[in-house]
């Protein structure tokens, strides 16, 4: 059993400097600091794929995504857009800045590993009362002594708490890791910017082309509505058929404003993202029409595990926790402090600094928790819950992140499909409506197959640039899924693992 003991004063009539002593003492406490009790990562016990579900099966070794990845679609306003969204977002600025104050804290933390030294100077003066009860008594009168002391005092103290178990190592090496999670997180949040930037900049192009298609819309109906009235003039259509054309000349103007307002939304979304008020915003836009798709391979699996920022920031806050139940187990065990103290001491200022006036306290302490109401115990379960909780937390983003692989290359395959169907849809739609218009004013066609294939035709085009839109967001979450762009020749580093 471990028991409190007194501080023990070393007598002044030492043969050893006071120096030496001293020094000695904190290069002993230094040596035995390295004496740290750790716990091992915990297993996570991941069983990772040799190849993704749904990856195609030829170029599977073929180079992954280079780190400028956006400029695969070809587009030099997105690439300015990316570039500047890099430099001044407010989101990564304040993510960066998280990374400072971590920084901060793991110095602080590492501070308890070093000797703390303080420097002290005063200077006191005092002088008795000439009333006091002492003094000289002769016959009747009583003659009071009357004094004036001053002392100057300077010196060095010094305490150091020996890490004999490892506590503030581990403390350390927490707020260490704490920092790497900021860091990775920086990089999460750069990633996800990066994706918004792309996505909203696909919405403004697809806002822009559904709004052109949405006016040469209106004008064809405008054409059908006019052919229409042609015919009621003229005796051989009715009312009904000229308010049926009508509604359908209303509805694809009502459709215009809800585009527009699209298109504005995600403007002003960009100009978030880059830090500018809406008004400063000029953007060129264009269509959808014009950008590239990429060329993208997911890799293996195994890569994720090295460049996914969110799996790293995990994979750092679950060492932090195992370094946190580390330092709560060396709580159970005896902290060591040795203080010193040295200096000068004397009554007269220009005697201070001389060998006469010197002093020096050295002293040394252990402390062993007996009794506390079960507060240690209850830390190191405390700990050791956080570890398991985020040791399930790194399995599961691993997972999520196989996930979300697959999942993006089963929509860059289906959008693709969709949107080759869609473009057979609408130039059908469109033969048949230009076949219906040409015998509307011939005077041979049906209204309510006019109708239709007018509805058909609208319909079809708005779609088309839907899954335009849909198809280029797939590679943006494929990019996303992946981590990203990934630094050259990563090979040597997935073998490691």
């Amino acid at each position: 059993m471990f028991v409190s003991s007194p501080h023990l004063q070393r007598p002044r009539s030492a043969r050893l400097p006071r120096g030496a002593r001293f020094g000695a003492l904190l290069a002993l406490g230094a040596s035995l600091g390295g004496c740290i009790l750790t716990t091992d990562l915990p297993a996570p016990a991941l069983d990772i794929p040799a190849a993704y579900k749904e990856a195609p099966k030829k170029g599977q070794d073929a180079a992954p995504p280079t780190l400028d990845w956006w400029r695969g679609f070809r587009s030099a306003e997105l690439t300015v857009l990316m570039e500047e969204a890099q430099t001044v977002n407010l989101d990564i600025a304040a993510a960066t800045a998280r990374i400072l104050q971590a920084d901060a804290l793991a110095r602080q933390a590492g501070a308890a590993l070093l000797p703390s030294v303080t420097g002290n100077g005063s200077a006191s003066r005092s002088r008795s009362s000439s009333n006091s009860t002492s003094g000289v008594s002769s016959g009747s009168t009583t003659t009071f002594s009357r004094g004036e002391t001053t002392t100057y005092t300077t010196s060095l103290s010094a305490s150091y708490e020996i890490d004999f178990w490892g506590k503030n190592r581990d403390a350390l090496l927490a707020a260490e890791e704490t920092a790497n999670a900021n860091r990775f997180d920086r990089d999460t949040v750069v990633l996800t910017t990066l994706a918004s930037v792309a996505n909203a900049y696909f919405q403004v192009l697809a806002a822009q082309d559904r709004l052109a298609t949405a006016h040469r819309n209106i004008a064809s109906a405008q054409r059908i509505f006019d052919a229409i009235k042609a015919r009621v003039d003229a005796g051989t259509s009715s009312d009904l058929d000229l308010a049926q054309q009508e509604s359908v000349l209303a509805n694809q103007r009502a459709a215009v404003p809800p585009l527009r307002q699209t298109l504005v939304q995600n403007q002003n979304i960009l100009a978030v993202l880059v830090a500018r008020p809406p008004e400063r915003v000029r953007l060129g836009g264009g269509s959808l029409g014009r950008i590239s798709p990429p060329r993208v391979t997911p890799g293996l699996p195994s890569e994720l595990l090295i460049q996914r920022p969110d799996i790293r920031r995990q994979e750092a806050q679950l060492a932090s926790a195992t370094a946190n139940v580390g330092s709560a187990r060396a709580q159970f065990f005896p902290s060591i402090q040795l203080t010193g103290q040295g200096g000068y001491q004397s009554a007269a200022l220009a005697a201070l600094i001389n060998p006469q006036s010197a002093f020096f306290s050295m002293a040394a302490g252990l402390t062993q928790p007996i009794f506390d109401g079960g507060r240690i115990q209850a830390n190191f379960d405390l700990t050791r819950a956080q570890q398991d909780e985020l040791l399930q937390t790194y399995r599961k983003t691993v997972i999520q992140a196989f996930s979300d692989v697959d999942t993006a290359l089963v929509n860059i395959r289906q959008t693709a499909e969709k949107l080759r169907l869609q473009r057979i849809v609408v130039a059908a739609s469109r033969r048949a409506f230009d076949l219906s218009e040409k015998q509307l004013r011939a005077g041979t066609a049906d209204i309510v197959t006019v109708l239709n294939t007018q509805l058909t035709l609208f319909q079809a085009e708005d779609s088309l640039w839907q899954a335009q839109l849909a198809w280029l967001q797939s590679y943006v979450s494929l990019y996303q899924a992946l981590g990203g762009g990934w630094m050259p020749k990563t090979e040597g580093l997935v073998n490691a693992l």
